[in-house]
């Protein structure tokens, strides 16, 4: 989870089993979004985000052929914390976080 995803969210996942590590537990709150998108793909984790400019930066390493482990974007006012929660378990229980490899998802689904 970006920084910018609140709680409610983060809990709800974990509630339903779902594996989450927030950027804070990981030791990278306030760090670049490059700095961020590195980090989890070298744990080969999808990062799920509010923030349009980490949405910039993975369709700017898309255009430029450089691999990272995913990004699931949602526009904060556009989406529930419900929908958020209900569509990101359906992605991570239906599918593997290689599915999401150098690609951007969008929610709600």
């Amino acid at each position: 989870m970006d920084e910018n995803v609140g709680d409610a969210i983060t809990d709800a996942l974990r509630l339903r089993g779902v594996d989450v590590i927030t950027v804070a537990e990981d030791g990278m709150k306030g760090k670049p979004d490059g700095n961020v998108l590195d980090r989890a793909t070298a744990l080969g984790r999808v990062v799920f985000t509010f923030d349009y400019d980490f949405y910039a930066e993975a369709t700017a390493r898309i255009a430029a052929g450089v691999h990272f482990a995913g990004v699931i974007y949602a526009r904060q006012l556009s989406v529930t914390i419900g929908q958020c929660v209900r569509d990101l378990e359906v992605i991570c229980l239906a599918g593997e976080p290689e599915d999401l490899v150098d690609r951007i998802d969008r929610l709600p689904l």
